[in-house]
């Protein structure tokens, strides 16, 4: 397998595992979604995984091609996997605090810190390869919608 192959499956696999680590922390207390009042607009619970699977893939998709990059501008480069490192750190940690705790004000609060990494990422990897950025978009829009679920919850609960 070529080297550049290893990149990208590495970089899927890293994002597909933090989604599935924190999955399976709070895969007990994730049926609460059913059971709370939630907004208009709420998506069914089967959709979350898949569409959070895509994200991911996305993710890791985009990393690698800043990953790939990195010779050209090192320190940007390190600087923009950074942030990306730190928003797989902030996203793993926001089921937990939403599923785990309950804690629905915090939880949203900690999910606009997440969509703040996002654009900062996002900024970061335009700077070095526009598609890498654009391919985060999907993942900025859905977390931003998560905001509007998560803040509504919070407020009906």
């Amino acid at each position: 397998m070529c080297k550049r192959v290893k990149i990208y499956i590495v970089s899927i696999l890293i994002a597909l595992g933090t989604g599935a680590l924190s999955a399976s922390l709070v895969k007990d207390s994730i049926d609460i979604y059913g059971k709370i009042n939630r907004p208009p607009l709420s998506p069914p619970s089967i959709l979350f995984p898949i569409v959070w699977t895509i994200l991911y893939v996305l993710m890791g998709i985009s990393s690698a091609m800043i990953y790939e990059r990195r010779s050209n501008r090192i320190t940007e480069s390190q600087n923009a996997l950074s942030l990306y490192g730190a928003n797989l750190i902030v996203n793993f940690t926001w089921s937990i605090i939403f599923f785990g705790f309950n804690k629905y004000i915090f939880s949203f609060i900690w999910l606009l810190f997440l969509l703040f990494i996002i654009i900062q990422m996002i900024l970061s990897f335009k700077k070095l390869y526009a598609p890498a950025a654009y391919l985060q978009i999907p993942y900025a829009v859905w977390v931003a919608f998560a905001g509007y679920l998560n803040l509504a919850i919070a407020i009906l609960n």
